[in-house]
């Protein structure tokens, strides 16, 4: 059983940031129960033509309310009675209007944890403002850090936004809540934002900055690909390598399996020189295809990996090894992630239908049958 077995959360269906932070939740075992809305066509809230591909939507049950309905309403409340948390993604005002807000649902249940999930957060000039993922890390200094000298920034997909200072930090908060709830019986309300999630893992560098080891300079920086020791290489094969050899023992060993001559090369810690030695290295390792490199480093201390494409990353030996990826009903997925010694997290149940559980959830949850009525009216099945 996972870490968070017997944890029962109610979430309202959103997109990026909250259903994965509680694709987190569920991984590691908490029984989630996702309140959809009515259907109206193929494709759900993420765009998803066909639910059981939708990886990020797995370890659910999925039901279908109408919350413009009060009777609706009040089903989600008792849900709510009979859960550990609640997350919604709704703008700052939605789900007071809906009269599911914190004070209510906290006033049916002290314990609760209520999680909100935006990208401006709940206060502040923005709070209401609508936006995504490449708005949110723009007022952190992070997307402007991305990129080369004398070009735009180049937006790292929506990984460090969405997911990792959105549901990251959103799932991290609630197993702090819970664990504060499990120990006082005091509920809380948890103002999680993706501009704030993405300033926190800003820290180190912002760190660095404050001890003049970090220009506020793009491309100027041991860590932002522009050293040559810290990069990105392209092979003869039109593939790309990833080199880190920083640490001084692990920049000796390269030069000796490459067989070059430090003398030769010049003062590393030299940023005026790093463009020439950049050029050199990209000579060398331009000249061969990625596999003659793979091949000679891969698995040494010089910090290597190749640049594997989406269709290459889980098929290469270590994520294999590791089963880093898994496969189910054809689609390959990331699997659970951290791993524990005792407490086994394993892929939970495939990603439901919406409204798939509208017939057996109340009985799950130990809901009254009088509310049977609200779930079939608004039935997807």
């Amino acid at each position: 059983m996972g870490p968070l077995h017997g944890v029962k959360i109610v979430e309202f269906a959103g997109i990026g940031p909250g259903p994965y932070g509680c694709m987190m939740l569920a991984d590691m075992g908490a029984e989630i129960l996702r309140i959809d809305r009515e259907p109206t066509g193929a494709s759900d809230i993420e765009g998803i033509d066909e639910q059981w591909k939708n990886s990020v939507a797995r370890g659910r049950k999925s039901i279908t309310l109408d919350l413009k309905d009060p009777a609706a309403v009040e089903t989600a409340l008792k849900l709510i009675e009979k859960a550990d948390a609640v997350v919604e993604g709704f703008r700052p005002g939605v789900m007071e209007r809906l009269g599911l807000g914190p004070d209510v649902c906290l006033g049916r249940n002290p314990a609760l944890v209520y999680a909100r999930m935006t990208g401006w957060g709940q206060t502040g000039p923005l709070a209401h403002a609508a936006g995504h993922d490449m708005n949110y890390i723009s007022l952190s200094g992070a997307l402007w850090s991305f990129g080369e000298d004398g070009r735009d920034p180049v937006p790292p997909l929506n990984l460090l936004g969405d997911y990792g200072g959105g549901g990251m930090f959103l799932a991290f908060g609630i197993v702090c809540a819970l664990m504060r709830a499990l120990n006082t019986g005091e509920g809380d309300v948890i103002d999680a934002a993706i501009s704030d999630g993405t300033a926190a893992l800003m820290a180190p560098v912002y760190m660095w900055l404050a001890n003049n080891r970090w220009q506020n300079q793009r491309a100027s920086n041991r860590l932002d690909g522009t050293a040559p020791y810290y990069g990105v290489y392209k092979c003869s094969d039109g593939k790309w390598v990833s080199i880190a050899p920083i640490e001084e023992k692990f920049w000796q060993l390269f030069l000796h399996l490459l067989k070059l001559d430090e003398a030769d090369i010049g003062d590393r810690h030299d940023t005026r020189q790093w463009p020439d030695i950049r050029r050199w290295f990209e000579s060398i390792i331009g000249a061969h295809p990625r596999d003659h490199w793979c091949q000679l480093f891969e698995g040494t201390d010089i910090c290597f990996a190749p640049i594997l494409d989406l269709e290459e990353a889980p098929a290469h030996a270590h994520n294999a090894a590791r089963e880093t990826f898994v496969e189910r009903d054809g689609i390959v997925q990331p699997a659970p992630a951290p791993r524990f010694q005792n407490a086994k997290a394993t892929l939970p149940s495939r990603p439901p239908l919406i409204g798939e559980h509208n017939e057996s959830v109340l009985q799950d949850w130990g809901v009254t049958g009088e509310d049977a009525p609200v779930l079939r009216n608004s039935s997807a099945i």
